[in-house]
């Protein structure tokens, strides 16, 4: 089936629940203050559904968008939310066939983010879904080390999206998007790969939105750091560039040579179609992204890549 991986929903939420956590709702949609979050098309599962059509896919994978991520809550209150939010979207996307719902984790909590995905693995979600950045706890963290043998153990995949990032400096020219959400996950990846995660863990599954946002450029300089033996760094026989690829990003880079230097790091096999639906960033085609490496290589990107990252070409393990 040919797959967007990188779609948004903001499923219906109780008011109670909301405003547990310091929002409302507003005429359909979530509010935060006087800003409403996100475009309509956001709340709107059919319109998704229509815009697949119209985009030649025939499902989307659906996470909810950043301003739900709510890293500031306190543990407790984010095991509520997570819970509440994740259980609305399995009921949003249930009447429609085409789009599979990916589980948030909250990844500045890990003992939180361990349970809610026990949960969701045990409910049989096809992934998850989690925060790169913003205010997660390093992905190099032991607290994680159970998360990782969870999903290779279960087989399912993580998607990281960027969070907020707390650079105060990009608040001018939209620059927390432009510059914040790339850097972001670059950070995450750079806690992947110098923290030796994808060494201990071959078969774990990350997916990164972006293209993987600035980690494609920086994998030689990291390697630097590993062969100079920079502080911090204490992994010196570590071959960055094979562990990197072992990562999945998707397509959506709006460049065709960020999309080529991408693939000359994760490999062809690795890359995936995404489009960042409703977003403005996004992409209204993004078969589009990968059409200038030619037709087999579209086929693979949208259906064979997809099947791989959401482990449907191999028996699920938990029945």
């Amino acid at each position: 089936m040919r797959t967007d991986v990188h779609t948004h929903l903001v499923p219906p939420i109780p008011a109670a629940v909301l405003a547990s956590v310091g929002l409302d709702a507003r005429d359909g949609a979530v509010a935060a203050g006087d800003h409403v979050v996100g475009p309509r098309d956001l709340y709107r599962p059919e319109r998704l559904v229509e815009w697949l059509r119209g985009a030649g896919l025939d499902r989307a994978l659906v996470s909810v968008p950043p301003p739900l991520y709510r890293q500031h809550d306190d543990p407790r209150v984010a095991a509520a939310w997570v819970r509440a939010v994740n259980d609305a979207l399995l009921d949003v996307t249930a009447a429609h066939e085409a789009l599979v719902p990916l589980g948030h984790l909250p990844l500045e909590h890990p003992a939180v983010a361990l349970a809610e995905a026990e949960r969701l693995m045990s409910d049989g979600w096809a992934g998850l879904s989690g925060c790169a950045g913003g205010r997660s706890v390093s992905l190099a963290d032991d607290a994680f080390e159970p998360l990782w043998t969870l999903l290779t153990t279960r087989d399912r995949p993580l998607l990281l999206h960027p969070g907020a990032t707390p650079d105060m400096r990009m608040r001018d020219f939209y620059l927390e998007n432009l510059l914040g959400n790339p850097v972001e996950t670059g950070l995450a990846v750079a806690q992947l790969l110098l923290g030796g995660v994808l060494d201990r863990h071959p078969s774990l599954r990350i997916g990164l939105v972006h293209c993987g946002g600035v980690a494609p450029a920086l994998v030689g300089r990291w390697q630097r750091g590993v062969d100079t033996a920079r502080p911090g760094i204490d992994r010196p026989s570590a071959d960055l560039a094979s562990e990197a690829r072992r990562l999945w990003v998707d397509a959506l880079a709006h460049d065709p040579s960020a999309v080529d230097l991408a693939i000359a790091v994760v490999g062809e096999e690795h890359v995936l179609v995404g489009s960042d639906w409703p977003f403005p960033m996004g992409s209204a085609d993004p078969i589009g992204l990968v059409s200038h490496r030619g037709p087999d290589a579209v086929r693979r990107m949208s259906t064979d890549n997809a099947a791989r990252f959401l482990g449907e070409d191999a028996p699920k393990r938990d029945g």
